[in-house]
């Protein structure tokens, strides 16, 4: 009971405006998220909750900043090699070590990694094939991670670390579907790529003719692909954001990233795993691209973009909207500490 209660308590907060807020601080003028001041303009598309008081976030400009008070102040961490990258996703296993993802064609797709908090950093991998586009970065425990680009060879690409992102090399792509023509993940919210379980992974896709889903359950040897019941048929369309609770239930997020085009059907549920996914009865009324579980909830979760932030409390069948700022991406930590990030700088926690 104790954990049901946890996630009620997050999705309550979510029901009426934060003290802050109404008393005209940092808070958002609708409910639940409390804006910190980062004191940048930067882009923060990637975010790893660590607590309620401690978050990453990596973004524009190469820009990595990390807070311990709960927002109240926020330290800048950026590494010095990565001046002018545009860091996409980063994942934190606690306090001082993370691993960030600098997304670009070629060189600019860069690995960053840290063990003291973020005050120095090294470089772990650099991609030498112009090809290859990566993408979003998940990790299975401290050790074991993986990293996905853009097709390369007709077939999505699959980096592997084994030593906490150390160290990276390519896998085999025998096992990867062949890609569709035009098709490739989104860069959006650090969630086209995630995780849950020992060896479970999921990747989202876009751009081609049907938005798919890609599931391996050896650690990205081997994959199957399944349609995400999300809009798809042009470059802008398709699934942004994957959340997994357990290895069986998934929400995919998604939609047209073009602000003067409608996103219809823009949520999808799986109860298998992914083996088939189900579009939601009542779905987020525009394009959203991320999606986060609520702690210890069986049937809530967030799912935020730049029109808003909205909440399902039936598993992601139905979503109704809670908050009007601009996110581009949600997580939440084990402890029920729930942030979100996006652009002009703005990163927010659930009060």
């Amino acid at each position: 009971m104790a954990l049901g209660l946890c996630g009620a308590a997050v999705t309550a907060a979510l029901a009426v405006p934060s003290a802050q807020a109404a008393a005209g601080g940092h808070g958002d003028a609708a409910r639940g998220w409390t804006l910190t001041g980062t004191g940048t303009d930067a882009r923060f598309r990637g975010l790893a909750a660590v607590g309620r008081d401690a978050a990453w976030v990596a973004g524009s400009g190469g820009t990595v900043l990390r807070t311990d008070d709960g927002g109240r102040h926020w330290l800048d961490v950026s590494p010095a090699a990565a001046d002018g990258l545009e860091f996409r996703d980063i994942e934190a296993f606690d306090r001082r070590r993370a691993v960030a993802l600098a997304i670009g064609e070629g060189e600019a797709s860069r690995v960053f990694r840290t063990e003291d908090a973020g005050r120095t950093w090294a470089e772990s991998f650099r991609n030498d094939d112009s090809r290859a586009f990566y993408d979003c970065l998940t990790f299975f425990d401290s050790r074991h991670g993986l990293a996905m680009s853009d097709p390369v060879d007709g077939r999505f690409r699959i980096l592997s670390t084994s030593d906490g992102g150390r160290s990276w090399r390519v896998l085999p792509d025998a096992g990867m579907p062949a890609a569709q023509p035009g098709e490739a993940g989104f860069a959006a919210s650090g969630q086209c790529l995630v995780s849950a379980g020992r060896g479970d992974v999921w990747l989202a896709t876009g751009g081609a003719a049907t938005a798919r889903v890609l599931h391996s359950r050896d650690r990205g040897l081997n994959w199957t692909e399944t349609a995400a019941g999300i809009p798809a048929g042009d470059p802008a369309r398709g699934v942004f954001g994957v959340a997994f609770r357990d290895r069986t239930h998934g929400i995919a997020v998604g939609g047209d990233y073009r602000a003067d085009q409608a996103s219809p059907d823009a949520a999808s549920v799986t109860g298998d795993g992914g083996r088939s996914w189900h579009r939601a009865t009542t779905p987020p009324p525009a394009y959203r691209s991320g999606v986060a579980w609520l702690p210890h909830s069986r049937r809530s979760a967030l799912a935020v973009g730049p029109t808003g932030t909205d909440v399902t409390r039936d598993g992601g069948r139905t979503w109704r909207t809670v908050d009007t700022g601009s996110y581009d991406t949600v997580d939440c930590a084990a402890d029920g500490g729930c942030w979100a990030s996006g652009e002009k700088g703005r990163v927010a926690r659930l009060h």
